[in-house]
């Protein structure tokens, strides 16, 4: 395998797999899949929204479309969610505050937004099509 086709499989791979993972995310917090919130949690306004926002960025990104704006949104949402429900200063290592998926999300989706969804994606097949024309 020549290293351009293994870093397309990996690219899109990664973006596949972290696109469920955050999909996951919002689908447990709005439509209570996968056990459901946490008992203690409630559903707040700002989790509604970061719900919404994982499931619709997750399902785009998933698909690969409008990969670098919803990319950039979503890498934001996870600082958000790392900084607002883990950080604490008692516990400041994400490994401590278990905020370990977000602030790995968060360079995972700044990537595809440096990068995009890549050939094998609704971006790509758009992309492709305008060339040809």
């Amino acid at each position: 395998m020549n290293k351009e086709l293994a870093v397309k499989i990996t690219a899109t791979l990664l973006r596949l797999v972290a696109s469920l993972l955050l999909f996951q995310a919002g689908a447990l917090k709005i439509f209570g899949w996968f056990g459901g919130m946490p008992a203690g949690y409630t559903l707040t306004p700002l989790l509604t929204t970061a719900g919404i926002i994982e499931i619709v960025g997750g399902v785009a990104l998933f698909f690969g479309l409008f990969s670098r704006p919803v990319a950039f949104i979503l890498s934001g949402e996870m600082a958000f969610a790392y900084f607002i429900g883990h950080f604490k200063f008692d516990a400041f290592w994400p490994i401590q505050n278990r905020g370990e998926l977000a602030v790995i999300l968060c360079f995972v989706f700044l990537f595809f937004a440096a990068y995009g969804a890549g050939e094998w994606s609704l971006d790509g097949m758009m992309k492709g099509r305008g060339r040809r024309s």
